[in-house]
């Protein structure tokens, strides 16, 4: 019986499940699992999750005693829920969740590195490994450096809203272990800005992108491994079979899992890649500054994205609110 296109890629690459949806988590068995602050918001509204935010609130309240203010639960209990998910996500998979830092912290060394810190302790404090967790933190400049930070620490990594090459340099010589070059995303913006309808999957401007990163990586030995992410449809992850990792939505999971004609081709190979010329960047802030002023689609779509969570973050604040009203009533 011949495999699917899932399983032909399971052959290659890691296969991550991007959402915060505990169900599609165990039904797609991927080695990891990534969220973010608009995945969390959406699972915190699923009724099969109420359980997971009630039990939150419940010990933010208890924790904090009956004299505090409901804002001070609420607050509280916003800033555990990522860790309650991850941990119930780290119950079915085999290796690592990344959890997101506060996007309105993006630019904030000292507060990311402290954030960044206190959930690992989170997640220490329930008996997980800190090698369980990929801290996920924005590829601003001053995120990479906080990252650096961290990773001397031996807290692991993701470094996420990643778009250009001066980015991706950045959190390499960093020491980062692991970046989330956004596909899809960079693709709108290139759809919008030509007016074109579409791009074949070889042609598209994301793909292009992370194979560019994938083969300065793999050329130059770095350790920092590459996932894909933020994939509009099936052409943009089958270009990218053999990235290091690709975190992939649960509706094209499914597509990979019932496509079962064809073979699968790999399209990123690091001994393809140890052969081409390229030459070597050495980003220092001055030249990380001038390139993504240049690179008006990185520039446009971090604070686009920066902006996406910090708004997603709002509304989780004020559907616990409103929850912790109800049960308190």
């Amino acid at each position: 019986m011949a495999k699917n296109l899932l399983d032909q890629l399971r052959d290659m690459t890691v296969v991550v499940a991007d959402t915060g949806d505990i169900q599609a988590i165990e039904k797609f068995t991927p080695r990891d699992a990534t969220t973010n602050p608009s995945l969390i918001t959406a699972a915190a509204q699923m009724p099969q999750y109420q359980d997971i935010v009630d039990d939150t609130l419940k010990v933010a309240r208890s924790s904090l005693g009956a004299s505090a203010s409901a804002a001070q639960v609420a607050s509280l209990a916003f800033e555990r829920l990522a860790v309650s998910f991850g941990l119930k996500i780290l119950e079915i998979i085999p290796g690592r969740v990344s959890t997101e830092v506060d996007a309105r912290l993006s630019y904030n060394i000292d507060a990311t590195v402290a954030k960044g810190r206190e959930l690992i302790a989170q997640y220490e404090a329930a008996g997980v490994s800190k090698d369980r967790v990929l801290i996920k933190i924005a590829a601003t400049w001053e995120g990479i450096k906080a990252a650096e930070i961290l990773e001397t620490e031996g807290i692991h990594c993701n470094l996420t809203l990643l778009f250009g090459m001066h980015q991706a340099v950045a959190c390499a010589e960093a020491g980062i272990t692991l970046i989330s070059p956004f596909v899809g995303r960079i693709l709108d913006w290139y759809k919008k800005d030509t007016g074109r309808d579409s791009y074949a999957p070889a042609e598209d401007p994301g793909v292009l992108s992370v194979t560019e990163v994938y083969n300065y990586y793999k050329k130059f030995g770095y350790k920092t491994e590459v996932m894909g992410a933020s994939f509009r449809n099936l052409g943009e992850i089958t270009e990218l079979a053999g990235c290091d990792l690709l975190t992939i939505a649960p509706s094209l999971l499914s597509e990979l899992q019932q496509s079962t004609e064809g073979n699968l081709p790999r399209k990123l190979d690091p001994q393809a890649a140890s052969g081409k010329t390229i030459e070597k960047i050495n980003v220092n802030k001055a030249l990380f500054d001038k390139m993504h002023a240049e690179n008006r689609m990185a520039k446009d779509k971090l604070a686009e994205g920066i902006d996406g969570f910090a708004k997603a973050l709002e509304t989780l604040e004020k559907l616990l609110a409103d929850r912790l009203a109800v049960l308190e009533a």
